[in-house]
C-alpha cells in the first residue's frame, strides 16, 4: 500500500510538547495503519487509504486539535511527491555547496502571484528561494540562526501558513520510508 507523509506545524515548538509515541498513537487512533514517526518535530508516514487528501487533512487537523487542545496544521504529501522533492533540488551545485542551511517549506497550495512577489522581496544575498509547486525551498548562505528570515517572517510577509523542514531531514525520512529517489 502507498505511503502518505504528514508534516505537522506546531509540534514541539512554542511550549507544545508531544512525544512521538503519543503522536503515533493518535494517528493509529484516527484509523491509520503502519504509522511511523521520524524525529521529534512532527514528521510521520503511514499507509494511504482511499480517503482524499483534503478530507484526510481536515480529519487529522480536527482530531489533533481535539486531542491536543490547540491548532495543528497538517501538510500531506504522497510518496511520489516526497521522492520527487528529495530528488529534485532546484538550486545548482555551486549554490548548494555555498549553503550553510537548506530547508523546504510545505504549503497547502501553490503561491499566487502576490505571494510570489512577497517572497521575491525577501530574497537577500544571504537568503535565496525557489518555488516548486506546493513547496518553497530556502537556501541560507550563513547559519540559519544568523539570518533575518524565519517561518514567522515568511508567514507574515506572504499571509500563508507553512512548516519548514531541513533538506537533510527530508532525505533521511525518504530513506527510512524506503522511497526511491533517483537523481
Amino acid at each position: 500500500m502507498r505511503k502518505t507523509f504528514a508534516f505537522l506545524r506546531a509540534i514541539n515548538v512554542g511550549g507544545h510538547t508531544v512525544t512521538m509515541t503519543k503522536l503515533r498513537d493518535l494517528f493509529e487512533g484516527f484509523g491509520l495503519r503502519g504509522v511511523e514517526t521520524f524525529i521529534a518535530s512532527g514528521n510521520l508516514f503511514f499507509e494511504a487509504g482511499r480517503e482524499g487528501e483534503a478530507t484526510l487533512t481536515k480529519r487529522l487537523e480536527a482530531g489533533l486539535e481535539e486531542a491536543l487542545g490547540y491548532e495543528v496544521i497538517v501538510f500531506l504529501r504522497s510518496e511520489g511527491e516526497l521522492a520527487s522533492l528529495v530528488a529534485g533540488c532546484p538550486f545548482g551545485e555551486a549554490d548548494q555547496a555555498a549553503a550553510k542551511a537548506m530547508n523546504v517549506a510545505f504549503l497547502k497550495a501553490p503561491l499566487g502571484p502576490a505571494e510570489a512577489a512577497a517572497l521575491a522581496a525577501l530574497r537577500t544575498p544571504v537568503d535565496d528561494f525557489q518555488v516548486r509547486g506546493r513547496e518553497v525551498w530556502w537556501l541560507c548562505r550563513m547559519k540559519q540562526s544568523e539570518s533575518t528570515f524565519s517561518n514567522a517572517v515568511f508567514e507574515r510577509a506572504l499571509g500563508v501558513r507553512a512548516t519548514f523542514r531541513g533538506f537533510n531531514t527530508l532525505q533521511r525520512l525518504a530513506a527510512k520510508a524506503g522511497l526511491r529517489t533517483a537523481r
